[in-house]
């Protein structure tokens, strides 16, 4: 990244992350000046209820059957944005509870992806993080950056993942130099990896967690695999696996990046459910493995964060696979289930100062780009 020609005095920032896998809205404070972290503050996290829950996959459900194409479905998003507004509202107030700091300069929200579509040969990407800006920034009460990802999509890009430049950071703070990699599972895998002479690479890997909780869900088991028990108590189909893993996407250079649905429960039907469990956590480790196991120069550290982590079902698979240590965002001092509310933060503070965003090494955007709307 490069280095900024004027001085910008650190602030205090919010960050707001609602994933894929519609969970909760997480939240966090951090003092930067969009370049560095100078300190971490509180963090939050609102759970969905489960009607709440219901009403955001409405809407993603009735944005995928429109998919771009004909009206789009404005009852199913207005529901959504009016759960949106409230949740994040409510983890904002969690958030500043008790905080004896300043009150934050500006928020950063990423909305709720609800429709991606990456750019091929034939057709221009297309991304759907929808939101009320203008109601949040009322119950916020300060400046709000929001919509991150349509101008890199907009220039060609891929617009994801967007965390790379944050996670650069962390990096420069832990004051090591040697290639690191940082893993992010959510509904789906997207790494961050920086070479030993700091140029940045990034990209989605495969799916993540949004498989294996879709298939839980689809047994009544909850929204996911607690614990990973029940992939514990299957068998891995490592046939399944092979064959899963010959899809032309992973062949695919990054960067690169996939819609939470691109793969998804139905490539495990007919198993068991604990054998279907253990073969998408599987699979979703060996995806990315694929990944490190591109890089040349492979990286020393594999740092996971995100809400797979906390499944050690898959962290195990990940030990087993990856060709690198593989360590938890604790092991180094950072709090996982908060980093892409963080990343939002320190994005937003970007956005404020006008600093590139994504690159052709993130996204494969044309050239860096200043992406962010602001509502002052």
């Amino acid at each position: 990244m490069e280095q900024p020609t004027n001085h910008f005095e650190p602030v205090w920032a919010a960050g707001f992350m609602s994933g894929t896998s519609i969970d909760a809205v997480d939240a966090a404070l951090i003092l930067t000046d969009g370049e560095r972290v100078l300190d971490f503050g509180p963090v939050a996290e609102r759970k969905y209820r489960p009607q709440e829950r219901s009403i955001i996959r409405t809407a993603v459900d009735a944005a995928r059957a429109w998919n771009w194409s004909g009206p789009r479905p404005e009852t199913a998003i207005r529901a959504a944005n009016e759960v949106l507004t409230q949740t994040h509202a409510d983890a904002w107030r969690q958030l500043i509870e008790g905080w004896n700091g300043p009150v934050p300069a500006i928020a950063g929200v990423h909305g709720q992806t609800v429709l991606h579509r990456p750019p091929t040969a034939e057709v221009s990407g297309q991304t759907l993080q929808i939101l009320d800006a203008s109601s949040l920034r009322s119950q916020l009460g300060v400046p709000l950056a929001y919509d991150f990802r349509s101008a890199d999509v907009g220039a060609g890009g891929q617009g994801a993942p967007l965390a790379p430049a944050f996670h650069a950071a962390l990096l420069q703070a832990l004051g090591d130099t040697s290639s690191k990699a940082v893993l992010n599972l959510g509904g789906v895998a997207n790494v961050t990896y920086r070479a030993a002479d700091g140029k940045l690479v990034a990209f989605d890997t495969g799916p993540a967690n949004g498989p294996i909780d879709e298939w839980m869900e689809q047994h009544g088991l909850g929204t996911h695999d607690e614990n990973g028990r029940t992939a514990a108590a299957g068998r891995v189909d490592e046939m399944s696996i092979d064959l899963w893993m010959d899809k032309p996407w992973f062949d695919l250079p990054g960067p690169k990046s996939l819609d939470r649905f691109d793969f998804d429960a139905t490539l495990a039907r007919g198993m068991s459910v604990e054998d279907g469990a253990a073969t998408l956590t599987a699979f979703s480790a060996e995806s990315v493995a694929h990944a490190i196991r591109s890089f040349t120069d492979r990286p020393d550290q594999l740092i996971v964060c995100g809400g797979g982590r906390r499944n050690p079902q898959l962290m195990q698979e990940l030990r087993v696979r990856a060709p690198c240590a593989v360590k938890s965002a604790e092991d180094v001092g950072w709090l996982g289930d908060s980093i892409e509310a963080q990343a939002f933060a320190f994005l937003a503070v970007r956005t404020l100062r006008g600093l590139p965003i994504s690159w052709p090494g993130t996204t494969s955007a044309p050239a860096p780009i200043t992406g962010g709307r602001l509502i002052d």
